[in-house]
């Protein structure tokens, strides 16, 4: 019996929530949520009214996509370069100048497009780099076979701060405006940079010279990552997934408002369905990491996407479209999660900043080529067509990774 006993209290104290270092960053992933979420839906509504403009919304979209395109390398470089924790917090300051800049601009009437589109590259560059770090902060302060519950609870918790921010964004908006959205951003990131603080890491070994250039780090990190077989297969599997769901993505709102005759309260909960498949995922992930090797997870994770495309591509009413979602978010939030573990698992540290920045950035790509070729097919051809493509590439992967190595990683 005393046996039993102890194992129970060993057993607690290898919990995540009793390691400090991992509930400052969770926390500060919460807090740091929170904060996005108001500005998230505040920044599209505060353009629509300044322009009346779809083409200044859309501009704006694509200022906050570029910096992880065309700053992904360097900002990899750079948390591998510096101490992370500082890079946590020099990112936060950043946000909290561009955000107090935002706000002193709203209150002295002098804000004109220009501005927001130039704070927002700020805080997205900012942003970016931010997680970056984090990604990189993670491994060493939670044992290796605790990071597949961790990376589920950042995501649940994002996911589920995603899934009711909006709503609260939106009535705050409506009672009072949107100052007070930026203003609850700006503390969130007062708070955010408190708790990194109490952050402890370990030291990192840092294997550069200091005369390598930064051409030659971002040249290690391409090395490392495609010189890594256990990494590159997810990776390019995830690039290749990112285009041909950006082909389902890029015309869903289109199929379901002119296909099925959806309504504006009706996309909304259709949305929202595909947020609560990430909720069920990221709970979901964590149980089957104890009965299930990573490599079949992953590749299991197709069938929820084949499952969802079947239903999309017989869909005849804005419900089944949502179903779709659910079942194809709890797919691709348990493949996300995996796929994030395996590089923080399996990418020397001191290298895993560079590589997440390198393969965010090649996964990334694909995404604006598929929306911008949906866009081009819908003009001519019907969206079910794609949602066929889509589907019939999925089949295809799984079996072609249900028979490759990848099902062996543990």
């Amino acid at each position: 019996m005393e046996i039993k006993y102890q194992g129970k209290l060993n057993t607690k104290k290898k919990t995540l929530w009793t390691n400090s270092n991992f509930l400052y960053l969770w926390l500060a992933s919460a807090i740091g949520t929170i904060g996005l979420q108001m500005y998230i839906v505040a920044i599209p509504l505060l353009i629509y009214d300044m322009s009346k403009s779809a083409l200044a919304m859309s501009t704006m979209r694509a200022i906050e996509f570029l910096p992880n395109i065309i700053l992904g390398m360097l900002a990899g470089v750079l948390v591998d370069r510096a101490d992370r924790k500082n890079v946590m917090s020099g990112m936060t300051l950043i946000q909290l100048c561009a955000i107090g800049g935002l706000l002193f601009l709203l209150h002295s009437e002098q804000l004109v497009i220009w501005h927001l589109f130039l704070l927002g590259f700020i805080l997205s560059a900012a942003g970016y780099t931010f997680g970056n770090a984090q990604h990189a902060i993670v491994p060493l302060v939670v044992k290796k076979e605790q990071l597949t519950d961790a990376n589920a609870k950042f995501s649940f918790t994002q996911t589920l701060l995603s899934l009711i921010g909006p709503g609260i964004a939106g009535m705050l908006i409506a009672a009072y405006s949107y100052k007070i959205s930026f203003t609850i951003y700006f503390f969130c990131l007062f708070f955010l940079l408190f708790l990194i603080r109490f952050l402890y890491l370990p030291p990192i070994e840092k294997k550069t010279s200091k005369d390598t250039t930064i051409i030659q780090e971002m040249k290690e990190g391409l090395i490392e990552l495609f010189g890594n077989k256990t990494l590159l297969v997810p990776t390019i599997v995830i690039l290749m997934l990112n285009f041909f769901s950006s082909l389902v993505l890029g015309v869903l709102i289109f199929f379901a408002a002119d296909y099925l005759g959806a309504n504006e309260k009706q996309i909304g909960f259709m949305l929202s369905m595909s947020a609560v498949g990430g909720l069920v995922g990221s709970l979901l992930i964590p149980y089957l990491r104890k009965h299930f090797p990573r490599g079949k997870i992953f590749v299991s994770c197709f069938l929820f996407d084949i499952t969802g495309l079947i239903v999309l591509v017989v869909a005849s009413s804005w419900w089944m479209v949502g179903i779709s979602l659910f079942i194809r978010m709890i797919g691709t939030m348990m493949l996300n999660i995996v796929y994030f573990t395996i590089r923080q698992e399996f990418t020397p540290n001191h290298l895993l900043g560079r590589v997440a920045g390198t393969s965010s950035m090649l996964m990334k790509l694909a995404s604006p080529l598929g929306f911008f070729l949906s866009g081009i097919w819908a003009e001519f051809f019907s969206v079910r067509g794609l949602f066929m493509i889509s589907f019939i590439f999925a089949i295809i992967m799984f079996v072609k990774l249900r028979k490759h190595e990848i099902v062996q990683i543990e």
